[in-house]
């Protein structure tokens, strides 16, 4: 099960690359595939999770050929998945797009992260009002459709 939803993620991860970015600001992306990772961990378990996102990451990074993207990538991952187990303590699976929410925050704070850390100018941060309301928005949108994909496969979960 985890396999397909691996592919699944990755499937969705091409296709939003098709779509051109909806706001000129680099870095904010809608992030559907993190639906997957959502579904994932409210499915499943935090470690399941870990194991879609990294895999998802990591076979994107290849098959895209960006290692420098990887890094993004797996900065914000990885931030977004801790922070998300900790939102899921507080939001339980009906409020599950508040969950996506802070994840969509901590992905972008991740992903700052490694900008200040790769390009070694701290001038970066100043991208970080817009990500964070772009976290917000996207985070928002994609905990909504889990939380419709959720209700549709209940009861095939387990």
């Amino acid at each position: 099960m985890l396999a397909l939803l691996v592919a699944i993620a990755l499937i969705i991860f091409t296709l939003e690359s098709l779509i051109p970015p909806l706001v000129p600001i680099p870095g904010i992306k809608i992030g559907l595939a993190n639906i997957i990772t959502l579904f994932v961990l409210y499915a499943y378990s935090g470690k399941d999770a870990a194991v879609v996102l990294l895999l998802r990451i990591l076979l994107a990074s290849v098959f895209a050929g960006q290692i420098v993207s990887f890094w993004y990538s797996i900065a914000g991952g990885v931030m977004c998945l801790i922070a998300m187990n900790i939102a899921k303590l507080f939001f339980k699976k009906e409020m599950m797009q508040f969950t996506s929410v802070v994840g969509g925050i901590f992905h972008n704070l991740g992903q700052l992260l490694a900008a200040v850390i790769i390009t070694e100018n701290v001038a970066v941060v100043w991208y970080a009002p817009a990500l964070m309301l772009g976290g917000i928005v996207c985070g928002y949108f994609t905990g909504i459709a889990c939380k419709l994909v959720f209700k549709r496969l209940e009861t095939y979960i387990r």
